[in-house]
């Protein structure tokens, strides 16, 4: 029975848009390496600003401590993979970068409404107990997917998968329910370091260590003070997010494009102008990114990191809006403003 409930559930996933399917004993975690990596990312501080890491950490490290009822749990993806280059505007400083995972709808709407749908449909079908979760809460996602088979953890510290490389968005359904597990998944990176020549900061280690304090997006999108100078110029224009330790992955050639609209770019984000950003108010930043995860960075910040951009560019002609951002109410935006007309000459 076991099986032809893991089938049907699979089936039903697939047809709600999950390219990713995999199961795991919701007991997988407990005591094993996951828990420990965690324990020490923490203690050496390598969180920076994310004090939501520390916090609960006994919860993140095991499923059955945030709901014990748990028996099962479904790791799930959704293909967010473009087909344009994501480092394409990397390479052109008068544009502004975003991440590719922030050119669309906010992702957390979209998939956590596919997993409520799911979560319905198997409370209605098997009169089970179910909870999801989509990254806002204490859950180790990318250990969860590895265990439940959905792929493994690369060197870039993020879930690589055979068929979408390192374009999955993840999600959870916890369940009451016992279903056979699937094996976990090999780790197939072999010798390759792409990943961890391709991050501009240095932030990535040996071990699939990641540093979050010099990382471009902990950097671009969490952390809430002034952005370390020695660390400006490895952002080049990158200003909400990076993409480059993700879309070097060989993995990737197997990747093909997504089919669900709400992933896809929104023309204001295709190749926007940092002279442009620099502009913005809170009021025309909040109606620019209405719907967007950039919204939750705030408007301070994201103008801190087009100053930065603009700082990088090279470019006398963008002077003029960092001039213009001395007088900002924001201490935060006038030192960017300064450090940026400073490397203007």
């Amino acid at each position: 029975m076991s099986e032809e409930i893991k089938t049907a559930i699979r089936a039903e996933a697939e047809a709600l848009g999950f390219q990713a399917v995999g199961f795991a004993a919701a007991s997988s975690l407990a005591g094993g390496d996951a828990a420990g990596h965690l324990e020490e990312f923490i203690n050496q501080n390598r969180h920076g600003d994310m004090d939501w890491l520390a916090s609960h950490a006994d919860r993140r490290a095991d499923p059955q401590v945030l709901w014990p009822e748990a028996r099962t749990v479904i790791a799930l993806g959704m293909n967010y993979a473009q087909a344009a280059d994501p480092l394409a505007l990397t390479h052109l400083p008068e544009r502004a970068t975003v991440s590719v995972y922030a050119r669309g709808r906010d992702y957390h709407d979209i998939v956590k409404s596919r997993l409520k749908r799911l979560g319905r449909w198997m409370a209605a079908e098997y009169d089970c107990g179910i909870k999801v979760f989509v990254d806002t809460a204490p859950v180790m996602e990318k250990p969860l997917g590895e265990a439940a088979g959905i792929g493994w953890r690369g060197k870039h510290t993020n879930l690589v998968s055979r068929a979408f490389g390192s374009w999955l968005f993840l999600g959870e359904v916890f369940t009451d329910l016992d279903v056979a597990p699937d094996p976990p998944h090999a780790d197939l990176c072999g010798s390759c370091r792409a990943c961890i020549d391709a991050c501009p900061t240095a932030a990535l280690s040996e071990g699939r260590e990641i540093d979050g304090r010099r990382c471009i997006s902990y950097l671009t999108i969490e952390h809430k003070g002034d952005i370390d100078p020695d660390l400006r110029q490895g952002i080049g224009n990158r200003v909400y997010g990076c993409d480059d330790c993700l879309a070097v992955c060989p993995w990737n050639k197997f990747a093909e494009p997504t089919m669900e609209p709400g992933f896809l770019p929104r023309i204001e984000l295709t190749a926007p102008r940092l002279v442009d950003y620099v502009q913005l108010d809170d009021a025309g930043f909040r109606q620019v990114f209405s719907g967007s995860p950039i919204k939750r960075t705030g408007r301070d910040r994201f103008v801190r990191n087009c100053l930065i951009a603009v700082g990088n560019s090279g470019l006398p002609e963008l002077a003029a809006g960092a001039e213009h951002c001395l007088r900002d109410d924001s201490p935060l935006v006038r030192e960017a403003a300064r450090w940026a007309l400073d490397r203007l000459g």
